[in-house]
């Protein structure tokens, strides 16, 4: 039986967690299916602090250094800028590989609409299979276009009922297209290995993401500054790096904070401090599923969530499998907080909760994803 090519468009503006269930995901199918071939095509140099990592699946390069990072995304017009730069170098490379090597999948993890346009204006025999993940925004020119576009894919895969749900009621997509894939997150001999190391903290709460306005890491240090008045001994430790970065440390430096709060920076094997953390915190705006709740749930490690859509609204309940709090809210945090660092079940909690990290493993992946393929979902 001939190798089927699967190719992957995924032109991330940075390195993030999205990447490496990229490369998770091509890797499951070769590992587990041989008649896959996997291939991931690194458009902007978004893959390339992972491709040494790799030995299984094949990247085409076609930008030797990431220039996404140094375009700007602040404010519409300059986000809309780069986008449509990212649009225009992205077209014809693209284009080319679709008539050249003529895959028998393109994965797409949409930034910008360069698929959805290339499938309304040329015809392809490849199969086009688009991820999305949150809710895409909407307007009377961007409906049009997903409508004509998403008549000619082939599926839409969406790692949370909430997302697939909202896709439905927007009318874009044939119901019969859309499909849920939870992401591979979880490689469980890995993780077990490396949540082993030790570390040099004890004694703290931990967060976990990228410095960035969506992870809503400022709302978490207003919080922590008034959980000290009542426990100067408490400590969070923030992991992770980001434009907000500076914004952050002003304040805990302002509100004499640093003993409390601490600003860890990236850290590339985050599992011994889940394993070794009192609970881990997600602050959250939206998530869409929230791959950090998934491996703090793999860590067993107590959760307290914002109850933020689409993601850790579905994923976690209530005292079954972490602790909620109304996203945003001050009161509703310190309130739940303190739930929170007086459980009495912890241990049912834990189990719930690596209940749920289990969906999100790369085997279970593969079996999805491969029945989606030969469409026996």
């Amino acid at each position: 039986m001939r190798q089927q090519k699967i190719y992957y468009w995924s032109p991330f503006l940075s390195s993030i967690a999205t990447s490496k269930a990229v490369i998770n995901s091509a890797n499951s199918l070769m590992k587990y299916e041989k008649n896959y071939k996997c291939f991931i095509m690194n458009f902007f140099g978004e893959f390339n602090g992972l491709i040494t990592d790799n030995k299984v699946v094949q990247f085409l390069n076609y930008y030797r250094f990431n220039i996404a990072k140094y375009l700007p995304y602040k404010g519409k017009l300059k986000s809309r800028f780069s986008f449509l730069l990212l649009f225009l170098m992205g077209f014809f490379p693209l284009l080319k590989v679709l008539k050249k090597n003529k895959p028998d999948y393109l994965i797409i993890h949409l930034i910008t609409s360069l698929p959805l346009i290339i499938l309304i204006f040329f015809k392809f025999e490849t199969k086009f299979i688009l991820r999305i993940s949150g809710y895409p925004r909407m307007n009377f020119i961007r409906k049009l276009l997903w409508k004509v576009a998403l008549k000619k894919i082939y599926l839409v895969t969406c790692p949370t009922y909430n997302t697939l749900n909202y896709l439905k009621d927007l009318n874009i997509v044939e119901s019969s297209k859309l499909k849920i894939l939870y992401d591979p997150i979880i490689k469980v001999r890995e993780i077990n290995k490396k949540k082993k190391e030790k570390i040099f903290y004890k004694d703290y709460f931990l967060s976990v993401g990228r410095l960035t306005k969506q992870k809503n890491f400022m709302f978490l240090c207003k919080a922590f500054k008034e959980l000290v008045k009542e426990n100067d001994n408490i400590k969070l430790i923030i992991a992770g790096s980001g434009e907000e970065k500076k914004k952050l440390k002003i304040f805990i430096d302002k509100n004499k904070l640093s003993k409390n709060i601490i600003l860890l920076g990236y850290i590339k094997n985050i599992y011994p401090y889940f394993v070794n953390s009192k609970g881990f915190i997600l602050p959250s705006l939206w998530e869409d599923p929230g791959f950090v709740l998934i491996e703090a749930s793999h860590c067993r490690t107590p959760i307290l969530s914002s109850n933020a859509w689409p993601g850790p609204v579905e994923l976690i309940k209530d005292n079954f499998n972490g602790v909620t709090f109304k996203s945003n809210n001050l009161e509703s945090f310190l309130r739940k907080f303190e739930y929170f660092n007086h459980l009495i079940n912890i241990k049912d909690l834990q189990l719930n909760s690596l209940k749920l990290s289990k969906k999100f493993s790369c085997f279970n992946h593969f079996s999805s994803f491969s029945k989606l393929l030969r469409k026996e979902a």
